[in-house]
């Protein structure tokens, strides 16, 4: 009877064993790499999901899930084109999109693809500006992308997005930008408020030449005939050296009326008496 009961013992645990290395469930993100005495066939050698039935000993399966991975690439110590260190972190979206390739290929390629990413990572913004490297990311990115991928692609990863995250500054240049953003904002605001000078200037001179207008649409006026009327009648009532004579200027008016009042003058005080003719000859 014991050994009977050994005996079963056994079976059981022999039949547990080959159906735990014979029956295989994969998930629905998973695919199973089937190596058959150590071998990969073209056709055949990728298998799921579902349920997958071994043969014991001769085959063996790898499983490889398809979902998209995110992975932190490290801070890396980066030097720009134009010499400035900086410190930069990203991230790297990548998926297996071959199981056969990523298996047989390469030998980790999580592992490969983390170190592929570090050193594109600093090849790639070693080429760039300091400058670019802060304001053209989605140019960077997008570089970046595409030379990871195209050196995954042989191993059946395709590089979905790669996002460069952090750029640490030394305390020195985070000052020096900031000197610069303020002589920026300074030279802004020194030319708007020149803008604005001769923007008023502008509208002032606009201002006096509409003042100055209605003074040359007043001359234009035709004069009034009654206040010429008027003006006839009191030179009449005025005495003849006082009336001014038409058709000579206002400067040849003052003039002749000088000469005039001179003239009368003399004319009250008579002649001269005691003086000799030859005094009143010179």
């Amino acid at each position: 009877m014991e050994a009977i009961g050994i005996g079963v013992m056994v079976s059981a645990v022999i039949v547990v064993w080959f159906l735990v290395n014979t029956i295989k469930i994969l998930k629905q993100y998973e695919r199973g790499v089937i190596f058959t005495l150590g071998k990969v066939p073209m056709e055949g050698g990728v298998k799921g999901p579902g349920m997958i039935i071994l043969i014991p000993g001769i085959q063996k399966m790898v499983r490889v899930s398809l979902r998209t991975v995110t992975m932190d690439v490290p801070s890396q110590d980066v030097i720009t084109r134009d010499n400035v260190t900086v410190k930069v972190n990203a991230v790297v979206y990548f998926r297996v999109i071959d199981p056969r390739r990523a298996i047989v290929e390469v030998e980790d390629f999580y592992y490969a693809t983390s170190l592929i990413s570090q050193t594109t990572l600093r090849s790639i913004l070693g080429q760039n500006q300091f400058d670019d490297l802060l304001s053209n990311r989605e140019s960077i990115n997008a570089e970046l992308q595409k030379v990871i991928d195209e050196q995954t692609e042989p191993w059946g990863v395709k590089v979905t997005a790669v996002e460069v995250r952090n750029v640490d500054l030394p305390a020195e240049m985070q000052r020096a930008i900031a000197i610069q953003a303020q002589a920026e904002r300074e030279r802004r605001a020194k030319i708007i408020h020149a803008e604005g000078e001769l923007q008023a200037s502008t509208k002032l001179g606009g201002r006096r030449c509409d003042q100055q207008e209605p003074d040359s649409a007043s001359a234009a006026i035709p004069s009034d005939p009654d206040g010429d009327r008027r003006g006839k009648e009191l030179d009449y009532h005025l005495s003849p050296a006082h009336r001014p004579v038409d058709g000579i200027p206002e400067n040849g008016r003052k003039e002749n009326l000088a000469t005039v009042t001179q003239q009368s003058e003399k004319k009250k005080r008579g002649p001269a008496i005691g003086r000799s003719p030859l005094l009143l000859r010179q």
